[in-house]
C-alpha cells in the first residue's frame, strides 16, 4: 500500500476569513466555503466554470438546546492533500485509489455556550463528501439531533430518477421525471409492498440521480451510515433545493449523540459521463479500513436454494397450515403437515447435489425452522428462535450431506422485524451455525419493527444492522442482509457483510406487476452506489403462467437478459434463482452462470445511460478471463464493444450468448442463440439485444485445439 499526507496548512489560530476554497486533486472540482452575514456555514460547488450546487446552508436543529445554525465565528482551518492505494477484500477492482483534497473548518458559538463544530470537506476529481463533527465543548455534551438542515441547491430542473421517501422500504421501481413533478406519494399505489411509511409527498430517497440539461450527471448519497439515521431528501419543487431528511425513532427524535461524535458523509458525485458515476469509489474511500484483521475466511460464492419455489407457490415456508402455534412446548411433530413445505430433507439434498455438480459454493434454505406459520402481520416479539428445525428437516444427515459434497449450506434468519428477539438469541444463533457448518447467514426484516414505532432506517435499526455484521464477524461469518437499510460503504469496513437486499429485486416478477424493462438499468446509478445488491438473478422460466395457470405475472427481460445481469450487477454472493429443473432444461445457456465470476480484478464500464442501457466489462479475480454484460430498456439496440482491453497478442475465444433473431420481452423471451468464435484486442463485438433484453460473454484463453476448430470473429483484424 502506498501512502501519502502532505500538509499544506498548520492549525490556525486567530484572525480568519470566513471564505475558503479547495480544489480536487486534478482541479476538476472546487468546493467553496463561506459564513453568511448571520453566520451560518454554507458552501458551494463548481465544475470548471459550472454550478453545481449553489451557495447551500448547513447546520444542526438540537432539542431542548440551542440550534447548530447560525452565529459562527471560524476559529481555524486545516487544509491537506491524501493519496492512497489499498486492496479490497473482494470487489469490482483489485486496487482502488483514494485521493482527495480535505478542508476541516472549526465554528464556534460564542452566545450559546462556547460550543464548537467542525466541517469536514472530501473534495475526490469525481465527487464530494462532508459530514458534522462534534467536540466535546461548552453544554455540548449528551444532546438529541432533532433535525438536520443539510441543503443542495441545485442550478435547475433536472432530470432526476427517484423512488419514494420511506422510513421503512425501498422496494419500488424508479420515476424519471423533472424535480419540480416529483410526488412521492405515488408509493401509495405500491400495494405489494407490505410495510410503507411515506411522511410527505416530496420526499426521496438516497441514492439520487440527476442529469441536468447540460449533460452533467449527478448523484446524490451518504458514506459509512454509522450511529444515525438514514438521510433522504425533501424536495423543493420551486426552487429546485434538496435537504436532509432524517428518519425519526418512535417519539420523533432523529438522533441521540454524544460528544466526541460524528454524522455520516454526506456526498455528491459529479461527471460529464454517466460511465464515471457506475466506476466512483468516492463512497467506499470516505468509509473506515477494515476492522477485521483476518479476512482469509471471507469467500465470495455463487449459490443456489429453496426460495423462488415459494415466491411462484410451488411450495411454502410453512411446515404446518395453522396460525396458533408458539415457541415453547408445541408439539411439532404432532401437527399435520401441510404438503407443501419446501425445507425439507430430500429436497434440501437435490439442491446440494446440484451445487457440487456445477461448482456452486452455497445452498440456501428458507423455511428450515419453526415459526412460519404465525411469522408476518401479528407485530409478534418471538416467532422464531433460530435453532429449532421443523420435523422434516434432519439437520445433522444435512451437514454430513453437505460437507461430503463439498458445498456449503448458508443459513436464513427472518427475523419477521422483530430485532429485540433476534438481538437476545444473537450468540445463540450464531453458535448453532457455527456447530452445524454455517459460514454465511441470510437475515430477514419483513414487517413492522420491533422495538414498536422504530422504522428500518432509524437510528436505532442502523445500529442493531451493524451489530448484527459485528457480531457475525467475532463469529467468522459473512452476512446478506435482506429488508436492511440501503448499503453506504460500510462494506470496506466490515468485508464480512457481503451484501444487502435494500431494494426492489427479481422476487416481484413472481407474484406482482414486477419490474419495467428499464429497472436493472437504473439499479447501478441509485441503490447499487453504496454496495452490492443480493438481486437474485438467473431467472430462465419467464413467465408465470407455468406455475400460475392464466397469471399475468412475469420476469420483465429476455433469458439473455438475465445472464448478463451477473455482470452488470455485480455482488460477492450470487444466487441462481430459479429452480434446478428450469436450468436443466436450458443446460446450454446455463453454462455461463456456471463460468461467471462473483469477485473481480478489473471493472471497464464501455457505455452508459441511466434507464437505457448498460454494457460492463469485468476482469475475473486472479484469471485471465472476462465477462461481459449488456443490458436494454424496452427498446432493442446494438452494443458496440472494442476488446482493446484485452491482452496484448493473446487469442481467446469468446462465447456470446444473445437475444434470439425474434426474442422480445414479453413476447418471447427465451429466444436466445449461442455463438463461439476466436477474438484478440483488436476485436470489435457488435451485441444485438432485442426489447428488454441483454447479451453475455464469456471471454477465456484459446486452447491448440480452439485454434483449429473455431473461427475468427467476422472482421476482426
Amino acid at each position: 500500500m502506498k501512502k501519502g499526507l502532505i500538509l499544506f496548512w498548520i492549525f490556525l489560530i486567530g484572525v480568519h476569513t470566513s471564505a475558503q476554497t479547495i480544489k480536487s486533486p486534478s482541479k476538476k472540482l472546487a468546493l467553496h466555503f463561506s459564513l453568511s452575514v448571520a453566520g451560518e456555514p454554507t458552501y458551494s460547488l463548481t465544475a470548471g466554470t459550472r454550478d453545481v450546487i449553489r451557495t447551500s446552508r448547513l447546520g444542526i436543529e438540537l432539542k431542548d438546546q440551542p440550534a447548530l445554525l447560525k452565529d459562527f465565528t471560524v476559529i481555524g482551518t486545516d487544509t491537506s492533500c491524501f493519496d492512497e492505494t489499498w486492496k479490497p477484500v473482494w470487489g469490482e477492482v483489485k486496487e482502488i485509489r483514494n485521493h482527495y483534497r480535505e478542508l476541516a473548518v472549526t465554528l464556534q458559538q460564542k452566545d450559546a455556550g462556547v460550543r464548537g463544530l467542525t466541517l469536514r470537506f472530501r473534495l475526490f476529481d469525481d465527487g464530494l463528501g462532508f459530514r458534522y463533527e462534534f467536540e466535546k465543548s461548552g453544554n455540548l455534551n449528551f444532546f438529541t439531533v432533532s433535525d438536520e438542515r443539510t441543503e443542495f441547491n441545485l442550478t435547475g430542473d433536472h432530470k432526476t430518477f427517484w423512488i419514494p421517501g420511506d422510513y421503512d422500504s425501498q422496494e419500488y421501481f424508479y420515476q424519471t421525471t423533472p424535480l419540480s413533478q416529483v410526488n412521492a406519494f405515488v408509493g401509495k399505489q405500491f400495494d405489494e409492498i407490505g410495510v410503507k411509511t411515506i411522511p410527505a409527498d416530496n420526499v426521496v430517497q438516497t441514492p439520487l440521480l440527476m442529469k441536468t440539461s447540460e449533460g452533467l450527471y449527478l448523484a446524490f448519497h451518504e458514506a459509512a451510515l454509522i450511529d444515525y439515521p438514514a438521510m433522504h431528501l425533501d424536495v423543493n419543487r420551486q426552487v429546485y433545493s434538496l435537504r436532509s431528511h432524517l428518519v425519526p425513532d418512535a417519539v420523533g427524535n432523529k438522533a441521540y449523540l454524544q460528544a466526541p461524535a460524528r454524522t455520516p458523509w454526506r456526498t455528491v458525485i459529479v461527471s460529464e459521463k454517466a460511465a464515471d458515476i457506475l466506476a466512483s469509489k468516492v463512497i467506499l474511500n470516505l468509509n473506515e479500513p477494515s476492522k477485521i484483521a483476518d479476512t482469509s475466511w471471507i469467500r465470495p460464492m455463487k449459490y443456489v436454494g429453496i426460495w423462488w419455489e415459494m415466491h411462484v407457490g410451488k411450495s411454502s415456508w410453512n411446515y404446518a397450515d395453522t396460525d396458533n402455534t408458539r415457541l415453547a412446548g408445541t408439539d411439532w411433530a404432532g401437527l399435520k403437515p401441510n404438503g407443501r413445505h419446501g425445507a425439507n430433507t430430500e429436497n434440501t439434498r437435490r439442491f446440494i447435489d446440484f451445487a457440487a455438480a456445477n461448482g456452486f459454493g452455497g445452498v440456501l434454505v428458507e423455511g428450515w425452522n419453526i415459526g412460519w406459520e404465525d411469522w408476518y402481520g401479528h407485530w409478534k416479539e418471538e416467532v422464531f428462535d433460530f435453532v429449532t428445525p421443523y420435523p422434516d428437516f434432519d439437520l445433522e444427515a444435512l451437514k454430513k450431506y453437505a460437507a461430503k459434497k463439498g458445498v456449503e449450506l448458508i443459513m436464513h434468519h427472518e427475523t419477521s422485524s422483530s430485532a429485540t428477539n433476534y438481538e437476545r438469541r444473537m450468540d445463540e444463533a450464531f453458535r448453532f451455525m457455527k456447530a452445524h457448518g454455517y459460514d454465511a447467514v441470510k437475515t430477514g426484516y419483513v414487517g413492522r419493527i420491533i422495538p414498536r414505532g422504530e422504522h428500518h432506517d432509524g437510528q436505532w435499526m442502523v445500529n442493531h444492522y451493524l451489530r448484527v455484521a459485528e457480531k457475525a464477524a467475532g463469529y467468522r461469518i459473512m452476512v446478506n442482509s435482506h429488508e436492511a437499510v440501503r448499503p453506504t460503504g460500510l462494506h470496506r469496513t466490515y468485508p464480512n457483510w457481503l451484501a444487502s437486499e435494500s431494494g426492489r429485486g427479481n422476487e416481484y416478477s413472481a407474484w406482482s406487476r414486477g419490474n419495467p424493462p428499464e429497472h436493472e438499468t437504473l439499479l447501478p446509478f441509485t441503490r447499487l452506489l453504496g454496495g452490492p445488491m443480493d438481486y437474485t438473478p438467473g431467472i430462465f422460466q419467464i413467465k408465470m403462467d407455468k406455475y400460475q395457470p392464466g397469471s399475468p405475472n412475469q420476469v420483465h427481460t429476455t433469458l439473455a437478459k438475465q445472464l448478463a445481469l451477473y455482470v452488470t450487477l455485480a455482488c460477492p454472493i450470487q444466487m441462481a434463482a430459479d429452480l434446478v429443473e428450469n436450468y436443466q432444461r436450458f443446460p446450454d445457456a446455463f453454462q455461463f452462470i456456471r463460468d461467471v465470476a462473483v469477485d473481480w480484478d478489473d471493472t471497464r464500464i464501455v457505455e452508459a445511460e441511466p434507464g437505457d442501457y448498460i454494457t460492463i466489462a469485468r476482469k475475473a479475480r486472479g484469471r485471465e478471463e472476462w465477462f461481459i454484460g449488456a443490458i436494454t430498456d424496452e427498446n432493442s439496440r446494438e452494443s458496440v464493444v472494442p476488446l482493446e482491453w484485452l491482452a496484448p497478442e493473446k487469442t481467446y475465444v469468446a462465447a456470446v450468448y444473445a437475444d434470439g433473431e425474434h426474442a422480445h420481452w414479453k413476447d418471447n423471451p427465451a429466444d436466445y442463440r449461442i455463438s463461439r468464435f476466436l477474438v484478440n484486442q483488436g476485436t470489435v463485438l457488435h451485441l444485438s439485444l432485442a426489447c428488454g433484453g441483454g447479451a453475455a460473454v464469456s471471454l477465456k484463453p484459446a486452447s491448440g485445439k480452439d485454434l483449429k476448430t473455431i473461427e475468427s470473429y467476422p472482421g476482426q483484424n
